[in-house]
């Protein structure tokens, strides 16, 4: 994995453009990144329908939970499968749509100044050593381009709404590697 270019798109990493994102408010930095978990379907892996979702290209006739997500315009920037494989699908530089209502350290709207992470898998099982991996080299190459200050689950900016990256996200596996600052200690390993 390479550095983040002036547009935003981390060199070296495969890329599958969408088209549910747009421009941060101006002058915003980027300082936060959130970790989700998402499967499709609920519990499945490797289906390829993440990527069809946050592309608009999820046919709701093909599971009976896709229908529930018919009209969802959803992104992140980046997914990191179960072997380790990582898409970005929004430049750094936009705003991509994973974090919907949301706040942290009293800003609204996580969104206009944060990162967003969605690792394969559920709230109910553990994530994979690849994962952890890709995901520490990932934050390391996010963390050179963007002046991060923390770094967070969903369920931290979306309490009332959200549990994931869920009890199984092994936090000590990141802090290991980066400043503690980027953490809280309320954060579950």
């Amino acid at each position: 994995m390479g550095p983040v270019d002036a547009a935003g798109w981390v060199i070296g990493i495969q890329r599958i453009v969408s088209a549910h994102f747009d421009a941060r408010p101006a002058g915003v930095a980027v300082d936060l990144l959130i970790i989700h978990n998402i499967s499709l379907p609920p519990g499945a892996f490797g289906s390829g329908d993440v990527a069809r979702l946050f592309t608009g290209q999820l046919d709701p006739r093909a599971h009976p939970f896709y229908a529930t997500l018919a009209s969802a315009r959803v992104s992140a920037h980046f997914f990191v499968d179960r072997r380790g494989d990582v898409i970005q699908f929004v430049s750094t530089v936009d705003r991509a749509w994973h974090a919907g209502p949301s706040q942290f350290e009293g800003r609204a709207n996580c969104n206009d100044f944060s990162i967003g992470v969605e690792l394969e898998g559920t709230d109910f099982m553990p994530f994979t050593a690849a994962q952890y991996a890709s995901l520490g080299d990932l934050v390391g190459t996010l963390h050179a381009a963007h002046p991060l200050r923390a770094i967070r689950g969903h369920s931290d900016v979306a309490r009332d709404r959200k549990s994931d990256p869920g009890p199984f996200f092994d936090w000590d596996r990141l802090r290991t590697r980066f400043t503690p600052s980027l953490f809280t200690s309320s954060q579950r390993a």
